[in-house]
């Protein structure tokens, strides 16, 4: 089974037009990513169904750590600076996306976090 995992900051407190915004930016370019770099991977996930699920972090330190740790484990992800156009200063770090990937592989590392 294959899955995206979606991290968010929630210490932002950006209001749900620009969380599904921002979300739908790593989702998409994390999803490139991988039918860039393992296109069996994208087709296995989008006849699967495209699942995704989407966790929150405390602080861009958090992100930053998180993201890290994913990209270290060989796991594609997708970091989301914003432009800075409405609720966020320009480059404000506000989520990245892990993935389509192995389910297994992602919970092993983003599965304490909490739904967002």
């Amino acid at each position: 089974m294959y899955k995206q995992t979606i991290v968010i900051r929630a210490d932002l407190k950006m209001g749900k037009g620009k969380l599904a915004a921002q979300s739908s930016h790593a989702s998409l370019s994390a999803y490139k990513h991988v039918s860039r770099v393992s296109p069996e991977t994208a087709r296995a996930w989008e006849n699967e169904g495209q699942m995704k699920v989407v966790l929150k972090v405390g602080s861009e330190e958090e992100l930053l750590d998180y993201y890290n740790k994913g990209k270290a484990a060989g796991i594609p992800c997708e970091l989301i600076r914003d432009a800075g156009h409405t609720q966020v200063e320009p480059g404000t770090l506000t989520c990245f996306a892990a993935g389509p990937w192995k389910e297994n592989e992602l919970d092993s590392i983003f599965g304490k976090l909490k739904l967002l």
